[in-house]
């Protein structure tokens, strides 16, 4: 047998001191772990939080010719099933959710205030990395097939919560305002608006290289737009029955060019006979100044062009700290709603508050 050592009580001092810091750094590593763990969770979930606002936010799916989307639908407190409110679509741009871009453009507090359903339809990653709505991919059919989805969206929203039919408009940023686009040429008779935020006009690209070229603003010949225009785009109608359009676009965009502000703008007055009045400056507070052209044909209007100072690919007016939003800009989201409401048929009270 051995002989037994024992420590003196120096060493023993030492080795409980040892064990001691031992089981401290464990436990302190333990917890930063676990602390960077919920911090990487927290940053995944973010954009799929759900907004804040007074209402519901209730989550939906539709399956059309694209397959499946999400969609997300607000509907303000209070709403009685025998009313029959509004709805605005609202189509998020590249690398936004349908939350992260309820967040942002602040729409829901704006439709509790003046009740209105927002229905947010959601990219699926697996159609495009980025999240990015396929507007360009006219010549393979995938943009007809993703605009046929988002249609079976809103029919489902029509007929599963207290929506007015006759009262449905859409708008979007970014890759989202170029299939809004495409939506309301596609289908004209569905909307009584269209709002494009930095996006690119209908038919004016049918591939991904194409829409790289469109996003700079380089235009396609114009022999090439003209059978743009004829291509199983309005089978509702023709150009003359486009619905208004509103554009908002930021002079320092660098991502989409804001030469497609002006075509869009230019399109649209073509097709619906209408001719521009005289640009005015506007500007409220410290808010960025824009420039505000509106096309008209008589007295009805049918185009108003807002060219915002210094904004860049953001949503002028958005939340402060969200992507793709800029909070020094004009509020595009009540820019929006005042747009779409004076187009509403027998809507002059909602026509008297979006003055207001």
């Amino acid at each position: 047998m051995s002989p037994r050592v024992r420590k003196s009580p120096l060493a023993r001092a030492l080795q409980r001191a040892a064990t001691s810091m031992t089981r401290h750094a464990f436990h302190a590593g333990a917890k930063a772990a676990g602390k960077a763990v919920a911090r990487t969770v927290d940053a995944m979930a973010a954009p799929y939080r759900p907004p804040p606002g007074a209402g519901d936010w209730i989550a939906g799916q539709a399956i059309g010719p694209a397959g499946l989307r999400r969609f997300f639908l607000f509907r303000p407190a209070g709403v009685r099933d025998d009313e029959r409110l509004p709805l605005l679509v609202m189509l998020h741009g590249c690398g936004q959710t349908a939350a992260s871009f309820a967040r942002s453009t602040r729409m829901n507090r704006l439709a509790a205030r003046e009740r209105f359903l927002v229905l947010y339809p959601e990219q699926d990653r697996t159609a495009n990395p980025q999240g990015c709505w396929n507007w360009y991919d006219t010549r393979n059919y995938h943009a007809d097939a993703e605009a046929a989805t988002l249609m079976a969206a809103i029919d489902q929203a029509c007929l599963l919560y207290p929506v007015d039919r006759d009262a449905v408009a859409v708008a979007g940023l970014s890759a989202g305002a170029s299939m809004a686009g495409l939506l309301a040429v596609a289908h004209p008779q569905r909307f009584r608006a269209l709002a494009m935020h930095a996006g690119v006009p209908p038919g004016h690209a049918h591939s991904a290289a194409g829409a790289l070229a469109a996003m700079h603003g380089r235009r396609l010949p114009a022999a090439e737009l003209a059978r743009a225009g004829t291509h199983a785009l309005a089978p509702d109608g023709g150009p003359g029955n486009w619905p208004p359009l509103l554009v908002v676009h930021g002079r320092d965009d660098l991502v989409v060019s804001p030469r497609n502000a002006r075509a869009a703008a230019a399109q649209w007055a073509a097709a619906l006979g209408a001719v521009p009045g005289e640009a005015r400056l506007v500007q409220r507070g410290a808010r960025r100044a824009m420039t505000v052209t509106d096309f008209s044909r008589g007295r009805q209007l049918c185009v108003r062009l807002c060219e915002v100072d210094g904004l860049g690919h953001a949503w002028s007016g958005g939340q402060a700290g969200e992507a793709f939003s800029d909070a020094s800009g004009p509020d595009a989201s009540r820019l929006i709603w005042r747009f779409v409401a004076a187009q509403l048929p027998g809507a002059e009270g909602v026509r008297r508050r979006a003055r207001a």
